[in-house]
């Protein structure tokens, strides 16, 4: 009898999640909207928002609430400008805009500068350490009581920063946004605690197509997210693993590196810049990033006795060589960090075998022999971006 119960029970199980799977499949699944309908309805909320909302910026140096900000809504447009007015000013808070090419269409972003910050920008696959306050924009619809007016939902908030986000997974609004912004000065504190000041502070008005779009698990689909930033330090990455920090491949140096390869996302991609060999694949994706069969972390390692102290010569602990020479850290006396040579460009130093009649010129086994100032020209065309330099052992 009890096995009989067993099996009773197994079965009606068994039925209940073929119902429910087949009631899945039946479901029907809502398209994506038009990304260029939805923005052009996002900035017109966007627009109405800053053009109707007044900002009240704390101002407290040092302090944890320095840079917090407060939006409300205009009652006295004498004494409350609104968030538009301070679009281009001279001064801070400065409201800027940009554009966005992406899924075929040109998003306008604003973002209102509160503080620019007095140190480093990141570029846009850096990891950023940033506290924020995180929102999101809906349109309440008319009812025959209350006119449609625009509402704001609180999502998320982080205050004390532990970790940093990565831009290159983060959303693209803030991708878009922090290169356009620096790192302050963090003081450590007797509690264990950092000060920071001087950061770059900002609040982002970022439109659905570069945040969530068809919405996550607390924001709903297509809304517009408003961020509260104050960017407080951030961390070089390497995508790749080559050995060069991304940063070091944004080739024009504009503080942005792009893969334009998803063709869907970039139907009209341009020709990339930071692609040294054109092979499509971006150099901080790239792990041979001037195309010549050799990769970019053997073009740059060391030889295997310029490692260390060899000699009485301090080369440097690294296995391979940083971007440019690096000296010591005084902050750390018991290790010395000095690299006293960054990544070679091809050598330009005499032959191995000078006067050898068998082989007068340069080849692979007559290679010139590098110089210091392969190491250290400024500017050089780096070893592992100059593909005219054939003379390599794998």
């Amino acid at each position: 009898m009890n096995k009989f119960k067993y099996y009773f029970v197994l079965l009606l199980a068994g039925i209940a999640i073929v119902s429910c799977n087949k009631a899945d499949d039946d479901t029907p699944v809502e398209p994506l909207r038009d990304y260029q309908e939805q923005f052009n309805t996002d900035n017109a909320n966007i627009e109405e928002y800053l053009s109707t909302n007044y900002i009240t910026i704390t101002q407290n140096a040092g302090a944890q609430e320095d840079q917090d900000v407060v939006i409300d809504s205009i009652t006295d447009p004498t004494t409350q400008p609104s968030i538009m007015s301070y679009l281009n000013s001279a001064t801070f808070p400065k409201l800027l805009s940009k554009n966005v090419d992406l899924d075929g269409i040109t998003y306008k972003m604003y973002y209102l500068v509160l503080r620019e910050g007095t140190g480093t920008s990141p570029v846009n696959t850096d990891g950023v350490l940033a506290a924020y306050k995180g929102d999101y924009l809906t349109r309440v619809a008319k009812t025959d009581k209350a006119p449609t007016y625009l509402k704001t939902t609180f999502f998320e908030e982080v205050k004390f920063p532990q970790t940093s986000v990565d831009l290159y997974t983060a959303i693209i609004g803030w991708g878009e946004t922090f290169p356009e912004f620096k790192t302050g000065t963090g003081t450590p504190q007797p509690d264990g605690t950092i000060k920071y000041e001087n950061f770059g502070a900002a609040v982002l008005f970022i439109p659905s197509g570069l945040g969530y779009y068809a919405g996550s698990a607390s924001i709903p689909a297509y809304s517009p997210l408003i961020f509260s930033i104050k960017f407080y330090n951030f961390k070089r990455l390497d995508h790749d693993f080559d050995g060069v920090f991304d940063y070091n491949e944004d080739i024009n140096g504009d503080g942005y590196v792009r893969d334009f390869r998803n063709t869907t996302i970039y139907p009209n991609a341009p020709v990339n810049p930071d692609d040294t060999d054109k092979d499509g694949i971006p150099d901080f994706l790239d792990s041979d990033d001037d195309g010549d069969g050799f990769t970019t972390f053997f073009e740059i390692s060391k030889p295997t006795g310029q490692i260390g102290i060899v000699g009485g010569v301090n080369y440097g602990l690294s296995t391979y060589y940083p971007w440019d020479e690096i000296v010591d850290n005084p902050l750390t006396p018991n290790t010395d960090e000095t690299e006293p040579r960054g990544m070679p460009r091809r050598p330009t130093g005499e032959l191995t075998k000078p006067n050898d009649p068998n082989d007068p010129v340069e080849s692979a086994t007559n290679p010139r022999k590098y110089v210091e100032e392969d190491y250290t020209a400024k500017p050089r065309l780096r070893i592992h971006l100059d593909n005219t330099y054939p003379i390599k052992k794998k």
